[in-house]
């Protein structure tokens, strides 16, 4: 098993720097509303309003190997006051003034599940991805580590850690659509969703999902 890890390092490493898919593969989990506004130059936002500044931050996408299956984390984050309370998305956050977006990547992980940012490998990046809600310019990051990690999430922004089997996001039935409450009057809107694990995984979280999933699709080699 450690020999298909590593090839499936290399490859998916050798797959980063070809041609990203990039929007076309994030808005295949997008709703309508998303579409538009990102069609919408310099950030301005509908009927004439104008966003904020973009926050520069980053996530990381970490696979590693559990058992016999390769793997990757997601967090359930903890309730609070803000829009992204209560959501899955990878360890990530905003860019520190003194920080690369690298190593921003590589503190939040470190700070929010405990895996030492020493023993973590980049291999490339996926497309930036901004985030109307919050103003956040996100720069998702992939990377491994060689050992299995042992987690130590952060009780103060994690409520649960996910680990995920990539076979698992090749499974196409897990994609769908429902009803979910967005922002803070409680609008439902129509957004396409993962069901990972019991868990609704939607928004940025599942645009990124969709194009390391178009990444993964165009290796030869079948994981699962």
């Amino acid at each position: 098993m450690e020999k298909d890890f590593s090839h499936f390092i290399m490859s998916l490493t050798s797959q980063l720097k070809q041609p990203l898919p990039g929007k076309a593969a994030q808005f295949k989990m997008a709703p309508y509303e998303r579409i538009i506004q990102a069609a919408i130059k310099n950030f301005t936002l509908p009927f004439g309003g104008k966003a904020t500044k973009p926050k520069p931050s980053a996530v990381l996408i970490l696979f590693y190997q559990r058992k016999n299956e390769i793997c990757f984390s997601l967090i359930l984050r903890n309730s609070y006051k803000g829009v992204h309370s209560a959501q899955v998305s990878f360890p990530g956050g905003k860019k520190e003034l003194d920080e690369t977006l690298k190593e921003t990547a590589l503190r939040e992980t470190e700070e929010e599940i405990g895996v030492k940012k020493e023993l973590i490998m980049i291999i490339g990046e996926l497309s930036q991805l901004y985030i109307p809600p919050s103003g956040f310019l996100v720069q998702p990051y992939v990377g491994y580590v060689k050992e299995t990690p042992v987690f130590s999430p952060n009780p103060n922004e994690v409520n649960i850690l996910i680990e995920v089997p990539l076979k698992l996001i090749m499974d196409n039935t897990i994609a769908g659509k429902k009803k979910i409450k967005v922002g803070s009057n409680n609008i439902k809107i129509n957004y396409p969703f993962y069901n990972i694990l019991g868990q609704t995984v939607w928004g940025a979280t599942a645009m990124m999902l969709s194009e390391l999933k178009e990444v993964l699709n165009r290796q030869t080699e079948n994981y699962q």
